[in-house]
């Protein structure tokens, strides 16, 4: 490895840290138990011991909480897990489960956009995320790369349309325009991803939630 390489990869987790620090920082002042970790072993640990008294756990689509392995732990515990990626689930199967992540003890989520000012976003499709990750379970897990990192609420909103949806439809085969052109239309398409959107501007009154923000990029 080149001494540029190095030394870009130096600067870029030097800012990262900064950035993630100051965003924990606001994120506290709104009632968030937040933290840094470097990568997604330090992350793990620090969610393990907080959900070590929880026994049912509910996973909304998020492909960053799952390279984690978090749910492989639990799993190997002896935990309940309400987990809608599974292979060959009826449609009435799939409902069954989401609406079980809603009462159980753990809901983990990622997000669309955390903004430096200390707001999460998320935008759903079918609701169960944005609903996990307000009311129902005790505790909430909300697991996210530093590239989900913008500076302030309009910027989140924006990276959302600009990044997180078209590349989320992409990956799910959607027939939707960005699915197609990569550019948010504000579509009416059948199979149109962003339907509801949820914005925590404070910890919920009767939901603990716990974020994590993880210095590696990692999901949409």
């Amino acid at each position: 490895m080149s001494y540029a390489v190095i030394q870009d990869d130096t600067y870029k987790k030097w800012l990262w840290e900064k950035t993630g620090n100051q965003c924990v920082k606001n994120l506290k002042k709104h009632g968030f138990d937040a933290h840094f970790a470097s990568d997604i072993n330090e992350a793990k640990k620090l969610i393990l011991g907080y959900v070590a008294d929880c026994e049912s756990f509910g996973f909304g689509g998020s492909d960053t909480t799952r390279k984690i392995g978090v749910i492989e732990t639990l799993k190997e515990n002896g935990k309940t897990i309400h987990d809608h990626w599974q292979q060959g689930l009826s449609r009435e199967e799939d409902l069954d489960i989401r609406k079980k992540q809603g009462q159980s003890d753990c809901f983990f989520c990622s997000a669309n956009a955390i903004s430096v000012t200390g707001e999460i976003v998320n935008v759903d499709g079918v609701g169960n995320r944005t609903n996990g990750m307000c009311f129902g379970p005790k505790k909430v897990v909300i697991a996210a790369g530093i590239n989900k990192v913008t500076q302030d609420l309009n910027s989140a909103l924006r990276r959302i349309k600009d990044v997180a949806a078209p590349m989320r439809a992409k990956s799910l085969n959607m027939e939707t325009p960005c699915a197609e052109t990569g550019f948010c239309s504000d579509c009416n398409s059948p199979q149109r991803i962003c339907r509801i959107t949820a914005i925590l501007h404070r910890k919920p009154m009767f939901t603990d939630v716990f974020v994590v923000l993880i210095g590696q990029e990692l999901g949409f």
